[in-house]
């Protein structure tokens, strides 16, 4: 350890010839510094207000330095553990007279200066053993030179640093709301829909970000960094390498940890490596997934086995420095598969039905009274489904299902009737179904044949945009809802906001328009228009429609986007 310990002394106390003293971010060196960052790549001096990633090797402890230059400082130190637990120290020594940034003379001896800092212990600060994200602040620090050393006794790891002097200013890392959970709020076999509040980063500091999902059958994770190297590094094939033949001293990016820029090798104080190390190579991770999905804080994770716990975390991170603060994760188990292969209805509930691609469900009513006509009302939220009635075994009914249709058929005494739904080609399909004796008593809303939102595009003005949608004659409640989107609104996003089962609750309460009841008996006049003002200039917009009935279903007429005029 003696020439390492050599080395970092050497890299600390002689940047008194050249800088003497840690630079702060006034100083045009350490601007330059840090827009190289391959300087602090694997260097032991901590970087003010840049979060850095470095490695540890099992039971051998890393020292890093920084100098505070006056007292009554502000200061924050935060590490984070990636895949293995750390123990870490931050202790305090006195600065050298010598070494400060007002000496005039020659700067001392390394030998001298090693002598100093090593016969001294310095005060401890503050220690912490485990894998949580852990800070130290302090509102008002002393002058000195501080030292942090890090430790992994569990297993080889790699981690993030990250410390400043101005941490009121700084605000790194993104937010956590006043309530931070995650919640579950619809649980299938296959599916769940996990939604959290969002940060204030984005709604009131402004700033981008993202959020991103990882859903795993583990356990919940601490920090993204954390899940990325379970994702990445976990089942890594890795061979000790043998120091100045297998690698630079400098260069441990090759040995399971990220790189800033994949293929290309960097050494010391960004030279290029003298050996290229051996690949690594990973398996992929078939119950592990991360999934980051824009500014939405409510996701629906498919593709899930039945009967089995899974563990769901969010973490939101700022989209310009890429720092992450993680919520409180949650676990669930999706529902078991139904024993039965055919989903029995009961009269006058309505049913979810999901069917995979190309696949089959079957479903059965059987009325427990005598009934004259039984009513069927089908809900597909996506695409077009394929659907059979057969009627004590008679085939009665056979038509393909878009949006809402339904459909009366006659009935018979102590008749039963076996529904068959087959998915199509492009992709899995969802359904609400339900089938009563007493069509009387509608869940569903009237439909107008046409569910299309139209815009005249010559009342289009830079602030404003006037839209119309079709009725019908029930008097129906409609709430009209608007989303900026980019200009780059792609058909995936666009299929994704097309399901039409997805009701107005899922939507923020700042993208409302309003909700109005709307009916005509001349089916010729139902028609209303709306006009959405306080838009921005030359922005496109997501405009939603959504019809609600008596039972409080409500479907959604086909999204439209528009867009403003830019000059007025």
């Amino acid at each position: 350890m003696v020439p390492l310990q050599w080395c970092l002394l050497w890299l600390l106390f002689p940047l008194s010839s050249w800088t003497q003293k840690f630079p702060t971010r006034d100083e045009e060196l350490f601007q330059m510094q840090i827009r190289d960052k391959a300087f602090f790549h694997d260097s032991s001096v901590i970087p003010d207000g840049a979060e850095i990633s470095s490695y540890l090797f099992r039971d051998t402890p890393k020292r890093y330095f920084f100098v505070v230059e006056e007292d009554n400082t502000p200061l924050s130190v935060t590490v984070t553990p990636c895949d293995a637990p750390l123990e870490w120290q931050l202790s305090l020594q006195e600065l050298p007279e010598d070494a400060s940034g007002e000496g005039s003379g020659d700067p001392e001896p390394l030998e001298q200066q090693k002598q100093q800092i090593t016969n001294e212990e310095g005060t401890a600060l503050f220690s912490y053993k485990g894998n949580d994200v852990e800070s130290f602040v302090a509102s008002s620090s002393p002058s000195g030179l501080y030292q942090l050393e890090l430790l992994s006794t569990e297993k080889d790891t790699h981690f993030k640093l990250y410390a400043t002097t101005t941490p009121e200013s700084d605000q790194p890392y993104p937010e956590l709301p006043y309530d931070p959970r995650v919640d579950v709020t619809s649980l299938g076999r296959t599916t769940v829909t996990l939604a959290w509040k969002p940060s204030p980063t984005a709604s009131l500091l402004r700033q981008p970000i993202q959020y991103c999902v990882v859903v795993n059958r583990e356990h919940n994770f601490k920090s993204l960094c954390a899940a990325e190297a379970k994702l990445s590094a976990d089942d890594a094939f890795m061979t000790a390498p043998k120091p100045g033949l297998d690698f630079s001293p400098f260069d441990f990016a090759h040995f399971g940890f990220p790189s800033d820029n994949a293929g290309q090798e960097r050494g010391f104080l960004g030279k290029p490596s003298l050996k290229v190390a051996r690949p690594v190579y990973s398996r992929p991770k078939a119950d592990m997934q991360k999934i980051c999905i824009g500014n939405k804080n409510i996701f629906t994770v498919s593709d899930l086995k039945p009967d089995t716990q899974y563990y769901f975390d969010v973490f939101v991170a700022n989209s310009r420095s890429n720092m992450s603060t993680a919520y409180v994760g949650t676990f669930a188990r999706t529902q078991e598969e139904a024993r039965q292969k055919t989903v029995e209805l009961k009269d006058g509930k309505v049913t979810d039905v999901f069917v995979k691609r190309k696949g089959a469900k079957f479903l059965r009513f059987a009325p427990v009274s005598s009934h004259q006509k039984v009513t069927f009302f089908v809900h597909s939220c996506l695409d077009a489904v394929q659907i059979q009635v057969r009627r004590d075994g008679k085939l009665i009914l056979s038509q393909n299902v878009e949006g809402i249709r339904q459909f009366q058929l006659r009935g018979k005494p102590k008749a039963k009737y076996l529904l068959r739904l087959k998915g199509n080609k492009k992709g899995a399909s969802l359904l609400k179904i339900l089938a009563t004796t007493r069509p009387s008593k509608q869940s569903f809303p009237s439909l107008p044949e046409d569910t299309r939102i139209k815009a005249f595009d010559k009342l289009r003005t830079c602030s404003s945009a006037t839209v119309a949608w079709l009725g019908t004659q029930e008097r129906n409640k409609f709430c009209i809802y608007k989303k900026e989107v980019d200009g780059k609104y792609s058909e995936d996003q666009k299929k994704r906001e097309q399901n039409q089962c997805l009701g107005p609750d899922t939507r923020k309460k700042s993208e409302k328009v309003l909700c109005k009841y709307f009916h005509s008996q001349n089916l010729q006049k139902a028609v209303t228009t709306e006009t959405i003002k306080g838009l921005q200039p030359g922005k496109a917009y997501l405009l939603d429609v959504y019809v609600i009935g008596h039972g409080g279903h409500s479907v959604k007429y086909q999204s439209k986007v528009v867009k403003t005029r830019k000059f007025c």
